[in-house]
């Protein structure tokens, strides 16, 4: 069980959102408050018509039931805006305050490395950010206001029922509290039938992600039906857990319904009783009986309370838990701006392996690469191309060893800095549901049309973009799908192009091309390289084949290093690989 002490802090954190809306929330509780009170107004208004107004002059009583005919109506008037008020506005300060924190959690998000993402499921991270909030959202704003008028209703309505007769509000207020503990033993029941169902429906978020994203690779295979297989799977385990949460919800509602009826079934019982012995007037019974809902009323409220209490704070642990995950890439504290870059990078010592894994994907590798060079990365598959390329604007971090720009240790430049330096053109392109303008202008968010278009004819790709239906205002649908690869590998180094970085990284930007698109998509990367400091992840040969510099990566580190004749004339690693079809 969570400590007292730390669940209190939690709370705390949870109520400085309504900080900036305290207006607002105070003007909610006024108006809960009102329209509590309103609702054990009436009643006692209806108790004296019947007690009073029988006995006056057929004159006199007409004009003061017209009277508090009046007031009644305006008390429903009150009521009609207050109940506005709070569903209206108290809704809407919800809704900023989730708002507010659905911000604050996707900044964190942005905030973390590429090895929490290694780690996570998109549909896991959804939740988080959707029905977790909305949940948060909703305690936020029917919480409070909920305890305030449950508390009115049920003081108010006890201490005119124990006025009215004190036997029989005793009666019925046993009822209620037996009522209230059945109530709490079932939500306690649910809490956890609850909890299994958030998790639940973050397995299926993500599945449907998964599947409906790798839709075309589904389709290619034919394997429909095990997409289908799968989720309804999944989809049956959620029913299961619903199925759990259901019995107890199934208990809890027969049970306070019973119970409900049960308070007014003694009242009228012993009012009978008592209008039979005289210490009661059929008034006063009739005015017990309208308290009666006030009476219960509040109790169901309390116990949706604490229901909506466990959804809420359940997702406002899962917010924490989220938001605690401290990004392990982050600026240095002395950490320094930086402008403008020659490109002299150097490896020193460089160690690397991932957090789940202590076996070394890097070990102690040293290079110096000079502004402008064009360095060519060749080797077998998890020889450790990409990782090598990924620490430069820290992706991962080294385990061991420094990396240098310029002389600087790169853990020493804020990131967002040494990031600014760098263009990569991957091998696996992404492109944002939009238009092709707005993909391209991806690489500098303030650049005008006409760099846009300057950038898009250095990549080749202004000509394929003006046969496009609407050329730069064409939507290239989810992830470019309305694109073949070479146009969208041509988008990319065009946005690349736009950012123009002083270093460029080519992750096998050409691997998945035919052989006219490699040509296209060759010659506009080298137009792109030319005079800043290149790495290329070479797939195939041709890519590197005029590289001055030619690293050959293994298990060890760097192998061999030369020229592609110098490396042939070796008869070593890349003579091997390039024998073998590299």
């Amino acid at each position: 069980m969570e400590p007292k002490k730390k669940k209190t802090g939690k709370l705390k954190m949870l109520a400085g959102y309504y900080k900036p809306y305290k207006g607002l929330f105070l003007a909610d509780l006024f108006f809960a408050i009102l329209g509590a009170a309103v609702t054990l107004v009436i009643p006692l208004l209806v108790r004296y018509i019947m007690n009073t107004v029988g006995s006056m002059p057929l004159s006199e009583a007409r004009t003061v039931i017209l009277k508090i005919g009046a007031v009644m109506l305006a008390l429903v008037l009150i009521q009609l805006g207050s109940r506005y008020f709070i569903t209206f506005y108290g809704h809407m300060m919800g809704a900023y305050i989730e708002h507010d924190m659905r911000n604050e959690i996707f900044s964190h998000y942005q905030k973390l490395s590429f090895a929490f993402y290694d780690n996570q499921k998109v549909g896991h991270l959804l939740s988080r950010i959707t029905s977790d909030l909305f949940d948060i959202s909703e305690l936020l704003h029917h919480g409070p206001e909920d305890i305030i008028i449950s508390f009115i209703k049920l003081a108010g309505a006890l201490a005119i029922l124990i006025n009215i007769n004190w036997k029989m509000a005793v009666i019925c207020f046993g009822i209620v509290l037996v009522m209230l503990a059945y109530a709490l033993i079932y939500n306690r029941r649910m809490k956890h039938a609850f909890k299994e169902n958030r998790a639940r429906i973050a397995d299926i978020n993500s599945q449907i992600e998964d599947s409906l994203a790798g839709i075309r690779v589904v389709k290619s295979f034919g394997n429909e039906s095990r997409e289908i297989e799968k989720f309804e799977k999944g989809n049956a385990r959620f029913v299961d857990a619903k199925r759990l949460s259901y019995r107890y919800m199934a208990g809890y509602h027969a049970g306070m319904d019973a119970f409900t009826t049960l308070i007014t079934v003694a009242s009228l019982v012993a009012g009978a009783f008592f209008l039979t012995n005289g210490t009661l007037t059929a008034a006063d019974l009739v005015t017990f009986l309208l308290y009666i809902n006030n009476f219960t009323e509040p109790v169901t409220k309390l116990v949706n309370f604490t229901e909506q209490f466990q959804n809420g704070y359940s997702g406002y642990d899962r917010f924490l838990e989220m938001m605690s995950i401290a990004p392990d890439i982050e600026d240095a504290p002395d950490a320094i701006s930086l402008d403008h870059v020659k490109g002299d990078i150097r490896f020193d010592e460089v160690s690397f392996h991932y957090e789940e894994n202590q076996e070394e994907v890097l070990s102690h590798v040293n290079l110096e690469v000079k502004p402008g060079d064009y360095v060519a990365l060749v080797g077998s598959s998890g020889a450790g191309k990409t990782t090598l390329c990924s620490l430069i604007p820290r992706f991962y971090d080294v385990s061991g060893g420094t990396i240098y720009l310029d002389g600087i240790d790169i853990r020493k430049i804020k990131l967002k800095d040494l990031r600014r330096q760098i263009g990569i053109v991957q091998q696996d392109v992404y492109l944002f549901a939009g238009t092709i303008m707005e993909n391209i202008r991806y690489g500098k968010p303030d650049a005008t049309d006409e760099e846009v278009i300057r950038a898009a004819k250095a990549a080749n790709a202004h000509s394929f973009i003006m046969e496009m239906p609407a050329d730069y205002d064409t939507d290239i649908g989810q992830r470019g799908v309305k694109l073949s690869g070479g146009q969208k590998q041509r988008l990319s180094i065009a946005r690349a192009f736009l950012k123009n970085p002083p270093i460029l990284i080519f992750d096998e930007a050409t691997s998945a091309l035919d052989n006219r698109s490699e040509k296209v998509v060759q010659e506009s990367l080298e137009r792109l390289a030319k005079d800043r400091t290149t790495f290329v992840i070479a797939h195939r040969l041709s890519t590197i084949r005029n590289a001055r510099r030619i690293l050959v990566l293994t298990d060890e580190g760097i192998a061999e290093e030369g020229t592609h004749q110098e490396l042939m004339a070796q008869n070593g690693v890349y003579a091997e690989l390039c024998r073998a079809g590299l």
